[in-house]
């Protein structure tokens, strides 16, 4: 039995090193899994990194392109709307002129012939310029607006409220919308 006891000893010790080298290898295959699972994971991490960063970059490109789109139509339609702007300030004087031409009195027919056909030339230059949206700026007894409206001077009367337009100096225009030329006015104090 001795012998028995020799070979159940010897298998004991067998089993125990066939476990301790399985357990060797296991240790070393997972040791060697981890070591190539973790340069597969920090480069897997990158690459999401990467891709997240892509992402946002091609996001914020995206904005940008449709801020620039938005832009670009709002100047466009600007510049359309607003196209008469330069003519319009340009053609301002020549109104103001026929406007001070038709204040002049005369006695005789020939000069009131000639008023006649500088009065209708005035009218179609208004009409046209009302066609593309230029209106005079409505003052004499309106509220005074820093707007539309430049004090050149102050004066006192009882007739009026304070800070209301007593006289229009000079008319002020608005293409559509927008100021052209404020109205040169007197204001009451």
């Amino acid at each position: 039995m001795s012998n028995e006891k020799q070979v159940e000893e010897q298998n004991e010790e067998v089993v125990e090193e066939v476990q301790t080298d399985a357990a060797e290898a296991t240790e070393a295959t997972e040791a060697e899994v981890s070591e190539e699972v973790n340069p597969l994971q920090q480069e897997n991490d990158q690459l999401k990194q990467q891709l997240e960063e892509e992402e946002n970059r091609y996001l914020r490109l995206q904005a940008d392109f449709d801020n620039f789109r938005r832009r670009s139509r709002l100047d466009a339609e600007a510049a359309q709307k607003y196209r008469a702007q330069s003519l319009v300030s340009d053609i301002l004087p020549a109104l103001d002129n026929f406007e001070r031409a038709l204040q002049v009195n005369t006695a005789d027919e020939q000069t009131k012939s000639v008023l006649q056909g500088v009065e209708m030339v005035y009218r179609q230059l208004v009409e046209a310029l009302q066609k593309e949206g230029v209106e005079a700026i409505e003052s004499v007894g309106k509220t005074f607006d820093p707007y539309e409206h430049q004090a050149v001077m102050q004066v006192e009367d009882d007739e009026y409220e304070p800070n209301t337009v007593v006289e229009e100096l000079q008319k002020g225009y608005k293409l559509k919308d927008k100021i052209i030329r404020p109205a040169m006015v007197k204001v009451n104090q």
